[in-house]
Protein backbone atom coordinates (compact mmCIF):
# COMPACT_ATOMS: atom_id res chain seq x y z
CA UNK A 1 0.00 0.00 0.00
CA UNK A 2 2.67 2.42 0.99
CA UNK A 3 4.67 1.74 -2.16
CA UNK A 4 1.50 2.27 -4.52
CA UNK A 5 1.04 5.44 -2.74
CA UNK A 6 4.77 6.67 -3.60
CA UNK A 7 4.41 5.58 -6.79
CA UNK A 8 1.61 7.32 -7.79
CA UNK A 9 3.06 10.71 -6.50
CA UNK A 10 6.02 9.67 -8.66
CA UNK A 11 4.38 8.99 -12.03
CA UNK A 12 2.80 12.30 -10.95
CA UNK A 13 5.91 14.30 -10.54
CA UNK A 14 7.08 13.08 -14.13
CA UNK A 15 3.83 13.45 -15.95
CA UNK A 16 3.55 17.13 -14.71
CA UNK A 17 4.92 19.49 -17.32
CA UNK A 18 8.19 20.38 -16.73
CA UNK A 19 9.04 24.37 -15.71
CA UNK A 20 11.33 25.78 -17.90
CA UNK A 21 14.28 26.64 -17.82
CA UNK A 22 15.38 30.39 -17.28
CA UNK A 23 17.46 30.39 -20.02
CA UNK A 24 14.79 29.79 -22.07
CA UNK A 25 12.66 31.77 -19.96
CA UNK A 26 15.32 34.58 -20.68
CA UNK A 27 15.12 34.07 -24.54
CA UNK A 28 11.74 35.08 -24.73
CA UNK A 29 10.87 38.32 -26.01
CA UNK A 30 8.51 39.60 -23.69
CA UNK A 31 8.94 43.47 -24.65
CA UNK A 32 7.48 42.23 -28.44
CA UNK A 33 4.37 40.20 -26.47
CA UNK A 34 3.70 43.19 -24.01
CA UNK A 35 3.79 45.85 -27.24
CA UNK A 36 1.65 43.81 -29.71
CA UNK A 37 -1.47 45.23 -28.10
CA UNK A 38 -0.31 48.39 -27.22
CA UNK A 39 0.90 48.94 -31.17
CA UNK A 40 -2.73 48.07 -32.13
CA UNK A 41 -4.56 50.55 -30.01
CA UNK A 42 -1.96 52.80 -31.19
CA UNK A 43 -3.06 52.06 -34.92
CA UNK A 44 -7.09 52.35 -34.05
CA UNK A 45 -6.60 55.42 -32.60
CA UNK A 46 -4.22 56.80 -35.10
CA UNK A 47 -7.07 55.97 -37.84
CA UNK A 48 -9.71 57.50 -35.77
CA UNK A 49 -7.66 60.47 -35.48
CA UNK A 50 -7.38 60.67 -39.44
CA UNK A 51 -10.72 59.98 -39.76
CA UNK A 52 -11.56 62.92 -37.99
CA UNK A 53 -9.68 65.16 -39.40
CA UNK A 54 -10.85 64.55 -42.85
CA UNK A 55 -14.29 64.86 -41.68
CA UNK A 56 -13.34 68.05 -40.24
CA UNK A 57 -11.96 69.11 -43.33
CA UNK A 58 -14.72 68.01 -45.63
CA UNK A 59 -17.28 70.16 -43.24
CA UNK A 60 -14.93 72.87 -43.58
CA UNK A 61 -14.78 73.05 -47.39
CA UNK A 62 -18.82 72.70 -47.61
CA UNK A 63 -18.80 75.30 -45.08
CA UNK A 64 -16.09 77.79 -47.06
CA UNK A 65 -18.39 77.55 -50.46
CA UNK A 66 -21.21 78.32 -48.80
CA UNK A 67 -19.37 81.66 -47.17
CA UNK A 68 -18.42 82.25 -50.65
CA UNK A 69 -22.01 82.09 -52.05
CA UNK A 70 -22.95 84.93 -48.65
CA UNK A 71 -20.32 86.80 -49.68
CA UNK A 72 -21.20 87.65 -53.33
CA UNK A 73 -24.85 87.78 -52.35
CA UNK A 74 -23.42 90.85 -50.06
CA UNK A 75 -21.25 92.29 -53.13
CA UNK A 76 -24.16 92.09 -55.50
CA UNK A 77 -26.51 93.54 -52.79
CA UNK A 78 -24.23 95.93 -51.62
CA UNK A 79 -23.27 97.65 -54.65
CA UNK A 80 -26.97 97.75 -55.75
CA UNK A 81 -27.24 100.14 -52.54
CA UNK A 82 -24.76 102.28 -53.22
CA UNK A 83 -26.19 103.05 -56.94
CA UNK A 84 -29.42 103.40 -55.25
CA UNK A 85 -27.27 106.43 -52.84
CA UNK A 86 -25.81 107.69 -55.86
CA UNK A 87 -29.68 108.86 -57.29
CA UNK A 88 -29.74 111.61 -54.76
CA UNK A 89 -30.04 114.92 -55.20
CA UNK A 90 -31.59 118.14 -53.23
CA UNK A 91 -34.59 117.22 -54.87
CA UNK A 92 -35.27 113.76 -53.98
CA UNK A 93 -32.57 113.44 -50.92
CA UNK A 94 -35.11 112.16 -48.59
CA UNK A 95 -36.69 109.53 -51.06
CA UNK A 96 -33.47 108.12 -52.23
CA UNK A 97 -32.02 107.70 -48.32
CA UNK A 98 -35.31 106.22 -47.78
CA UNK A 99 -35.18 103.26 -50.42
CA UNK A 100 -31.22 102.94 -49.50
CA UNK A 101 -32.39 102.53 -46.14
CA UNK A 102 -34.51 99.67 -46.77
CA UNK A 103 -32.41 98.36 -48.89
CA UNK A 104 -29.44 97.92 -46.79
CA UNK A 105 -31.99 96.41 -44.34
CA UNK A 106 -32.93 93.59 -46.81
CA UNK A 107 -28.95 92.95 -47.41
CA UNK A 108 -28.89 92.57 -43.63
CA UNK A 109 -31.56 90.55 -43.23
CA UNK A 110 -31.10 87.82 -46.38
CA UNK A 111 -27.19 88.22 -46.59
CA UNK A 112 -25.27 89.45 -44.10
CA UNK A 113 -27.34 86.85 -41.53
CA UNK A 114 -26.71 83.76 -43.15
CA UNK A 115 -23.03 84.76 -42.81
CA UNK A 116 -23.26 85.42 -39.67
CA UNK A 117 -24.99 82.54 -38.59
CA UNK A 118 -22.89 80.16 -40.80
CA UNK A 119 -19.60 81.42 -38.94
CA UNK A 120 -20.85 81.39 -35.26
CA UNK A 121 -19.28 79.47 -32.91
CA UNK A 122 -16.48 78.28 -35.53
CA UNK A 123 -12.73 79.95 -36.35
CA UNK A 124 -13.92 82.70 -38.50
CA UNK A 125 -10.85 83.72 -38.88
CA UNK A 126 -9.57 80.90 -40.91
CA UNK A 127 -12.58 81.83 -43.32
CA UNK A 128 -11.59 85.70 -43.57
CA UNK A 129 -10.22 84.87 -47.13
CA UNK A 130 -13.76 83.01 -48.41
CA UNK A 131 -16.03 86.47 -46.76
CA UNK A 132 -13.89 89.82 -46.69
CA UNK A 133 -15.16 90.91 -50.04
CA UNK A 134 -18.57 90.64 -49.45
CA UNK A 135 -17.92 92.10 -45.79
CA UNK A 136 -15.56 95.53 -47.11
CA UNK A 137 -18.72 96.12 -49.56
CA UNK A 138 -20.98 96.01 -46.86
CA UNK A 139 -18.69 98.30 -45.14
CA UNK A 140 -18.34 100.64 -48.12
CA UNK A 141 -22.36 100.65 -48.58
CA UNK A 142 -23.38 100.95 -44.97
CA UNK A 143 -20.98 104.23 -44.87
CA UNK A 144 -21.29 105.85 -47.72
CA UNK A 145 -25.64 105.78 -46.41
CA UNK A 146 -24.62 106.82 -43.39
CA UNK A 147 -22.47 109.80 -44.75
CA UNK A 148 -25.25 110.83 -47.25
CA UNK A 149 -27.82 110.94 -44.18
CA UNK A 150 -26.20 112.16 -41.18
CA UNK A 151 -22.31 113.98 -43.04
CA UNK A 152 -20.96 111.33 -40.11
CA UNK A 153 -18.34 108.56 -40.91
CA UNK A 154 -20.23 105.02 -39.18
CA UNK A 155 -17.26 103.45 -37.17
CA UNK A 156 -16.64 99.85 -36.65
CA UNK A 157 -18.72 99.28 -33.78
CA UNK A 158 -21.94 100.63 -34.60
CA UNK A 159 -21.54 98.45 -37.65
CA UNK A 160 -20.50 95.65 -35.81
CA UNK A 161 -23.96 96.05 -33.19
CA UNK A 162 -25.84 95.94 -36.65
CA UNK A 163 -24.88 92.18 -36.60
CA UNK A 164 -25.66 91.56 -33.23
CA UNK A 165 -29.03 90.75 -33.52
CA UNK A 166 -28.20 87.73 -35.97
CA UNK A 167 -25.55 85.88 -33.32
CA UNK A 168 -26.49 83.52 -30.73
CA UNK A 169 -25.63 85.06 -27.52
CA UNK A 170 -24.49 81.70 -26.29
CA UNK A 171 -21.32 81.74 -29.06
CA UNK A 172 -18.90 83.72 -29.66
CA UNK A 173 -20.21 86.20 -32.54
CA UNK A 174 -18.77 86.97 -35.83
CA UNK A 175 -17.18 90.87 -35.88
CA UNK A 176 -15.64 92.37 -38.86
CA UNK A 177 -12.21 92.78 -37.91
CA UNK A 178 -10.42 96.51 -38.07
CA UNK A 179 -8.94 95.07 -41.26
CA UNK A 180 -11.71 94.26 -43.49
CA UNK A 181 -13.47 98.18 -42.38
CA UNK A 182 -10.90 99.72 -43.22
CA UNK A 183 -10.33 98.27 -46.60
CA UNK A 184 -14.06 99.18 -46.92
CA UNK A 185 -13.66 102.63 -45.88
CA UNK A 186 -10.69 103.42 -48.74
CA UNK A 187 -13.02 102.15 -51.28
CA UNK A 188 -15.68 104.32 -49.80
CA UNK A 189 -13.47 107.14 -50.55
CA UNK A 190 -14.12 106.09 -54.48
CA UNK A 191 -17.81 106.18 -54.50
CA UNK A 192 -17.66 109.84 -52.37
CA UNK A 193 -15.65 111.29 -55.27
CA UNK A 194 -18.07 109.55 -57.86
CA UNK A 195 -20.61 111.77 -55.96
CA UNK A 196 -18.78 114.99 -55.59
CA UNK A 197 -18.43 115.20 -59.59
CA UNK A 198 -21.90 114.76 -59.97
CA UNK A 199 -23.04 117.29 -56.95
CA UNK A 200 -20.99 119.70 -58.80
CA UNK A 201 -22.38 119.51 -62.05
CA UNK A 202 -25.74 119.82 -60.32
CA UNK A 203 -24.68 122.88 -59.06
CA UNK A 204 -23.67 121.85 -55.40
CA UNK A 205 -20.54 123.37 -54.81
CA UNK A 206 -21.64 123.20 -50.98
CA UNK A 207 -22.08 119.93 -50.28
CA UNK A 208 -18.68 118.91 -52.92
CA UNK A 209 -16.61 120.83 -51.01
CA UNK A 210 -18.01 119.09 -47.37
CA UNK A 211 -17.24 115.52 -49.53
CA UNK A 212 -13.95 117.09 -50.12
CA UNK A 213 -13.33 117.30 -46.70
CA UNK A 214 -14.36 114.13 -45.40
CA UNK A 215 -12.37 112.41 -47.77
CA UNK A 216 -9.45 114.41 -47.04
CA UNK A 217 -10.15 113.35 -43.66
CA UNK A 218 -9.90 109.45 -44.42
CA UNK A 219 -6.70 109.65 -46.57
CA UNK A 220 -5.04 111.49 -43.72
CA UNK A 221 -6.33 109.28 -41.18
CA UNK A 222 -5.23 106.21 -43.24
CA UNK A 223 -2.23 107.89 -44.09
CA UNK A 224 -1.30 107.53 -40.14
CA UNK A 225 -2.27 103.57 -40.11
CA UNK A 226 -0.99 101.75 -43.31
CA UNK A 227 2.47 101.68 -42.43
CA UNK A 228 1.38 99.26 -39.66
CA UNK A 229 -0.63 97.19 -42.29
CA UNK A 230 2.35 95.36 -43.23
CA UNK A 231 0.27 92.33 -43.60
CA UNK A 232 -2.56 94.43 -46.23
CA UNK A 233 -1.07 94.82 -49.69
CA UNK A 234 -4.67 95.64 -50.85
CA UNK A 235 -4.42 98.77 -48.32
CA UNK A 236 -0.93 100.21 -49.78
CA UNK A 237 -2.00 99.74 -53.51
CA UNK A 238 -5.91 101.56 -52.29
CA UNK A 239 -3.86 104.41 -51.03
CA UNK A 240 -2.45 105.78 -54.42
CA UNK A 241 -6.27 105.23 -55.50
CA UNK A 242 -7.63 107.51 -52.53
CA UNK A 243 -5.03 110.49 -52.99
CA UNK A 244 -5.62 110.26 -56.63
CA UNK A 245 -9.79 110.60 -55.50
CA UNK A 246 -9.05 113.24 -53.30
CA UNK A 247 -7.23 115.14 -56.30
CA UNK A 248 -9.98 114.74 -58.54
CA UNK A 249 -12.44 116.65 -56.20
CA UNK A 250 -9.83 119.20 -55.50
CA UNK A 251 -9.24 120.08 -59.00
CA UNK A 252 -13.17 120.01 -60.00
CA UNK A 253 -13.86 122.50 -57.12
CA UNK A 254 -10.76 124.58 -58.06
CA UNK A 255 -11.48 124.88 -61.49
CA UNK A 256 -15.81 125.86 -60.42
CA UNK A 257 -13.80 128.65 -58.33
CA UNK A 258 -11.23 130.05 -60.71
CA UNK A 259 -13.03 129.80 -64.18
CA UNK A 260 -17.05 130.47 -62.83
CA UNK A 261 -20.24 128.56 -63.59
CA UNK A 262 -19.23 127.57 -67.32
CA UNK A 263 -17.18 124.80 -66.05
CA UNK A 264 -20.55 123.58 -64.19
CA UNK A 265 -22.18 121.50 -66.77
CA UNK A 266 -19.25 120.57 -68.19
CA UNK A 267 -18.62 118.44 -65.56
CA UNK A 268 -20.75 115.70 -66.65
CA UNK A 269 -19.43 115.72 -70.33
CA UNK A 270 -18.33 112.34 -71.88
CA UNK A 271 -16.51 114.28 -74.76
CA UNK A 272 -13.17 112.74 -74.82
CA UNK A 273 -11.78 115.75 -75.56
CA UNK A 274 -12.83 117.62 -72.44
CA UNK A 275 -10.02 118.01 -69.65
CA UNK A 276 -10.62 119.79 -66.21
CA UNK A 277 -6.76 121.53 -65.95
CA UNK A 278 -5.12 118.22 -67.10
CA UNK A 279 -7.33 115.85 -65.82
CA UNK A 280 -9.39 114.06 -68.68
CA UNK A 281 -10.28 110.49 -66.57
CA UNK A 282 -12.81 111.72 -63.98
CA UNK A 283 -14.82 108.52 -63.37
CA UNK A 284 -18.50 108.68 -63.52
Amino acid sequence: MLYGVAFQKLLLRVMAPKPKSPRLLAGIKWESIAKKPRMMATDASMANAFSSYAEYLNNLNDKRERVVKASRDITMNSKKVIFQVHRISKHNKDEVLEQAEKDLQAVRDRHVSRLVKELNGTDFWKLRRAYSPGVQEYVEAATFYQFCRTGTLLNLDEINATLAPFSDPCIEPLQINILDYLLGLADLTGELMRLAIGRISDGELEFAERICGFVRDIHRGLTILAPDMDDSYDMKTKMDTILQSVMKIENAIFSVHVRGSEYTPLLGSTDPDYSLLGVSDIDL
